[in-house]
């Protein structure tokens, strides 16, 4: 029998050991990953809250909005969980570049044999 989590109709995250969920961000228009973080339930519910992306910084040790420093904010068009809600799918409106770095997508290097050779 499946986890009322895999198959029913309430939002129900599982939250790891540390309280958190993985979240990726896609571009609504390209379809893109743009970045990669993670969210506790207060991130979550500031998110759902406010229609931009708050994360939980391991780093920082925080709470953060994505572009609070930058006002490069990821306007959440849409959010979708996996089947056993422990990872959250956010399809965005970036408003500028999502990587710290300054670059569109966190993603912009490729593996090629034991170096990494950029995309973008």
């Amino acid at each position: 029998m499946a986890d009322h989590r895999d198959t029913g109709l309430t939002l129900d995250p599982k939250f790891d050991a540390q309280g958190l969920l993985t979240a990726i961000a896609t571009d609504r228009s390209t379809g893109e990953i743009l970045m990669v973080a993670h969210m506790n339930a207060e991130a979550l519910a500031a998110t759902r809250e406010t229609g931009e992306a708050h994360f939980w910084s391991r780093s920082r040790g925080r709470l953060w909005k994505k572009g609070e420093t930058s006002d490069n904010v990821l306007r959440v068009v849409e959010m979708r969980i996996d089947c056993d809600q422990d990872a959250i799918w956010m399809i965005c409106d970036p408003a500028g570049p999502a990587c710290h770095t300054g670059r569109r997508s966190c993603f912009y290097r490729r593996i090629e044999g034991d170096g990494l050779v950029s995309v973008a």
